[in-house]
């Protein structure tokens, strides 16, 4: 059973960057097929995908978040990241990593299978 595992600053300044560490265990993230993305929900608003690593280290981006997002991978430590530049209190939002096991990235946040408990990320001075 795979398990996954959010953490990083629960605050972060305007303009700065938001850095947040998935630890996932029960599995490898090199395994093939498995697809590991970040996914947020905002305060009173519904689930967004932002992004995913595949297990070759392939990244997909969405649109909407492509210019601020960055997703990256270390395979000794079985861990994936994201990196979201100059964050507004909009960016405020409880912040998930989830994972499946697919052959094409799915960028629907209720199709993945695995999540981990999400971490809640506040953006304020």
């Amino acid at each position: 059973q795979v398990q996954l595992q959010e953490s990083g600053p629960g605050l972060v300044k305007p303009s700065q960057t938001l850095s947040l560490t998935c630890t996932v265990s029960g599995g490898s993230i090199t395994t093939n097929y498995y697809y590991w993305s970040w996914i947020r929900q905002p305060p009173g608003q519904g689930l967004e995908w932002m992004g995913a690593i595949d297990y070759s280290g392939s990244t997909y981006y969405s649109p909407s978040l492509k210019s601020r997002t960055s997703i990256s991978r270390d395979t000794s430590k079985n861990q994936f990241t994201l990196q979201l530049s100059s964050v507004t209190p909009e960016d405020t939002a409880v912040y998930y990593c989830a994972s499946k096991e697919t052959i094409v990235v799915v960028t629907t946040p209720r199709g993945y299978d695995y999540w981990g408990p999400g971490t809640q990320v506040t953006v304020s001075s």
